[in-house]
Order: C-alpha cells, then sequence, then structure tokens
C-alpha cells in the first residue's frame, strides 16, 4: 500500500506543478522553464540529501542505470512530449501519453518479471478508459487550432515510450539493492541537466536567463514552485513508489494526472466540468481502487 500512496501523492503533486509550469512557460517559455526547473531541483536535492545525511553509497551499475533514466524519461521523454504539445495541443498529447503505464507494465513482464494479476489488469484498464474519457472530451481553449496530426501523435507516442522506459531503468537500480529517494532523484535530475544544458545553450534556446527572468519575475516565482513540487517531490516519490510497488501499478496511478487536474483547473482557471468529465473521474478513481484491491 505504501507504494501506491506514493503514487497517488506523486499524481497530486505533478497535477500542482504543471498548473505552475504552464504559467511559467506562458512567461518565459517552455526552454527556459525545463533547464531552470532543473537547476532548482539539484539545488534542493542537493541541500536535502546534506541536511538528512542521506547515505550515497551507489554500485556504478546502479549510478548508470539512474543516468539512463534521467536520460530517456527527463530528456528524451518530456522533449518529445513538448514537441507533441506544440503539434497536436494538450488534449491529444495527454491520451496518448495515457498509453504509458501499458507499455510500463509490458516492459516489466518483460525484463523485470513482474506479473500483474487479473484484476491488476482491469484496473489499469478501467484507469485509462477514465483518463481517455475526460481528456477526449475536455474543450481546451487552446485545442481549438489544432489538428490531428501524425507527426504530433508520433511525438506524444515517444514521449509515452520515454516515461516507460526512464521508469524501467529505474527500477533496475532499486532492484540492485536499497537507494534512498532522493540520492536516486538527484542522479536522475542532475544527469539530465548535464546534457540538456549545454544542448540548450549551444542551440540557442537558453540565452541570458537572468535577463529572461528579470523581465518577467512571476515566470520566475512559477518556475521556483514548480521546480519544488514536481523535479523535487514529485520525481522522489515517484522513484519511491516504484520501489515499493510494481511499475504498472505505480505507473497507472501516477497518470491520473489528468483527472486530479479537473478539480484543480476548476478553482484556478473557473472551468465548467461536464457530466462526462464527471464520469471520467469517477471511472479512473474506480480503476485505482481496483489497483489497490489487487
Amino acid at each position: 500500500m505504501f507504494g501506491e500512496l506514493a503514487a497517488l501523492i506523486t499524481a497530486v503533486l505533478w497535477s500542482m506543478t504543471s498548473i505552475a509550469f504552464s504559467e511559467a512557460s506562458n512567461r518565459i517559455g517552455p526552454m527556459y522553464v525545463n533547464v531552470t526547473r532543473m537547476f532548482f531541483a539539484v539545488v534542493y536535492l542537493s541541500t536535502t540529501i546534506l541536511l538528512i545525511g542521506a547515505p550515497i553509497n551507489l554500485s556504478f551499475s546502479q549510478i548508470l542505470f539512474l543516468i539512463i533514466s534521467g536520460f530517456i524519461g527527463l530528456i528524451f521523454g518530456d522533449t518529445f512530449l513538448f514537441k507533441s504539445y506544440r503539434s497536436i495541443g494538450a488534449r491529444l498529447s495527454m491520451l496518448v501519453m495515457s498509453s504509458a503505464p501499458a507499455m510500463a507494465a509490458v516492459l516489466a513482464f518483460l525484463f523485470l518479471n513482474e506479473k500483474l494479476s487479473f484484476v491488476g489488469v482491469i484496473g489499469i484498464i478501467v484507469t485509462i478508459a477514465g483518463i481517455a474519457l475526460v481528456v477526449l472530451q475536455r474543450e481546451e481553449k487552446p485545442t481549438s487550432k489544432y489538428k490531428v496530426d501524425y507527426t504530433g501523435i508520433f511525438y506524444a507516442f515517444l514521449g509515452a515510450i520515454g516515461q516507460a522506459v526512464g521508469l524501467i531503468f529505474a527500477k533496475f537500480a532499486f532492484n540492485e539493492g536499497e537507494i534512498n529517494g532522493f540520492v536516486a532523484t538527484f542522479v536522475r535530475v542532475f544527469s539530465a541537466l548535464i546534457i540538456l544544458f549545454p544542448a540548450a545553450h549551444f542551440t540557442k534556446h537558453y540565452l541570458n536567463p537572468i535577463k529572461v527572468f528579470r523581465e518577467n519575475r512571476k515566470g520566475l516565482y512559477f518556475t521556483i514552485i514548480g521546480s519544488f513540487i514536481g523535479p523535487f517531490l514529485g520525481i522522489t516519490f515517484s522513484l519511491i513508489s516504484i520501489s515499493h510497488t510494481k511499475v504498472g501499478i505505480a505507473s497507472t496511478i501516477m497518470a491520473t494526472v489528468p483527472i486530479l487536474m479537473l478539480p484543480i483547473v476548476k478553482f484556478y482557471y473557473k472551468e465548467k466540468l461536464s457530466w462526462i468529465s464527471i464520469l471520467g473521474a469517477f471511472t479512473a478513481v474506480a480503476g485505482t481502487a481496483l489497483l489497490f484491491l489487487e
């Protein structure tokens, strides 16, 4: 139950951080948010590790698995997810991304010898069905200008693969021995930052960040808040989750972000929720309940 609870906390945190990063991206651009959030996350994580005296005795293979996990999940996966947002919008991108738990479950079955009971499989299907129901019908102002583009769908599909494979490699690291969640998150984020920062700088997508943030302080504030909630707490709880439960179950619960965002956007953006949205939310909750009972 602890792993499932950590996954649910992760979903709540990611729902909140999505609002913060959305606000920041609208003000300063997605690349500045993406790179800067990792800078802040590294500071948060290193400070926490020093304060709590977290053990950092990782083996070479564990470090390697976490680096690969960070590259695939945080750079490969997120990059293609951002590209899909620009191409087909959030609604279709989120729908395709909901296939990540199924991918993770299949990969875990093939490479980690994890098994899912019949109830667990039904729970995954019901949860994904609830997510799809909400995402498919939810009307978003930005989405009206997007069309169904197979290139964009392919990008979102690659984003889902990145998320699923990233979790599998993290699970490999945890299976080799006990790892502190904060330390594991630090290795993933720091290694991703080392690769992403120079790439963004030399391609001129991340120049003069101090000037950019001086001109838009709200963008900085939202980035700081989002960095603490998401890359710091969110990723840490996600790693804690997969270390205490099966990857397929953990990733399915974490995939309820589109559902959990509904009351948040209703409160924050004053959006009206349809009966289909409510039905989808109940369906997803029912699927998650099945996973808890599994």
